[in-house]
């Protein structure tokens, strides 16, 4: 039977500092929350990565197995796990990561199972993965007709230190958003892309290049839903323009405690996919509804530790 979602990215170990100083190893990875939310709200979900051949790979099969995640994209290679450093100030986590080249990029297209892409009601494409030769696996899958196409950047400030690395990556995101249903943005990728632009002028620019919605997640001040003009927009207006013919709706947060805030952005793609692959449909008030579940499943992963572990089952949200 072939998944109703199928998640692209990478798997990794988060070292998540505590206040001791010390460090407590949790399973993550953008993508690899993304697929776990989504098994744990109910939708079947393959996640295509690889994972080396030590005790944190063990770790992460552990859980994707546990929460129902279906592991036959896994490609396995000997080296090492990739692992993500998360030091804290307040509850707002700051990454370093550590492995080169990574377990995922020894992914290679052709370890893709097409079939199943075409047979999925939903594909995502996104995270640090996409800054490395896992593009070209990206690629072949965004290419395949019939999924609902998502896509969430990401972005991690460290990775894009190097000459000339926010224009490669502000070119790959701009090249999958062209032909996405769905993207989703932060602010933290808004403001590394486009600079000291709005975010709701990011998401107006992806939007004229071709993606269909656009979501953006500014933390504790929430989140803006940039949908499909209304209308045609006058020719002389540039793409970061407001126009009447625009909707653009802001949402709060959903009231509750914040313990850890890490993965509340890939919660808020997964309750967003998991809606589009049970069948959610293409008008305003759809969406509002989809947005309002959508962050009421991320105040569920705010409210306790890490990011995959922390990601709640569809009874715990609408209980």
């Amino acid at each position: 039977m072939p998944p109703s979602a199928v998640v692209l990215g990478e798997a990794l170990i988060d070292l998540l500092e505590r206040p001791d100083g010390t460090f407590r190893p949790a399973v993550g990875g953008a993508p690899l929350n993304v697929a776990v939310g989504l098994a744990r709200l109910g939708t079947p979900t393959r996640l295509i990565t690889a994972l080396g051949g030590d005790a944190f790979a063990s770790r992460i099969l552990d859980l994707l197995t546990s929460t129902n995640v279906d592991v036959r994209g896994l490609v396995r290679i000997p080296g090492p796990t990739p692992l993500a450093v998360a030091a804290f100030a307040g509850a707002e986590p700051s990454f370093s990561f550590y492995g080169n080249p990574p377990a995922y990029a020894f992914v290679q297209p052709d370890d893709v199972d097409l079939t199943s892409v075409a047979a999925a009601g939903v594909l995502y494409s996104g995270s640090i993965a996409l800054l490395s030769s896992f593009v070209d696996v990206a690629r072949v899958a965004w290419a395949v007709d019939g999924p609902v196409r998502v896509l969430d950047p990401n972005l991690r400030p460290f990775t894009l230190t190097a000459p000339g690395a926010v224009d490669q990556a502000r070119a790959l995101v701009e090249e999958f958003a062209a032909t996405a249903d769905l993207v989703k943005l932060s602010d933290v990728d808004a403001s590394l892309l486009y600079g000291r632009i709005s975010p709701t002028a990011a998401a107006l620019r992806l939007r004229a290049l071709g993606a269909r919605t656009v979501v953006v997640t500014l933390g504790v001040a929430g989140a803006i839903l940039v949908r499909p003009d209304r209308g045609q927009r006058p020719p002389e207006l540039i793409s970061t323009s407001i126009h009447r013919t625009d909707t653009v709706i802001g949402f709060p947060v959903h009231p509750g405690p914040v313990t850890d805030t890490t993965g509340c952005g890939d919660s808020v793609t997964a309750a967003l996919m998991h809606l589009l692959a049970g069948g959610l449909a293409d008008s305003d008030a759809a969406w509002i509804e989809a947005m309002r579940f959508a962050l009421r499943v991320a105040a569920h992963v705010a409210a306790r530790e890490g990011g995959a572990v922390a990601m709640p089952t569809l009874g715990e949200v609408l209980g």
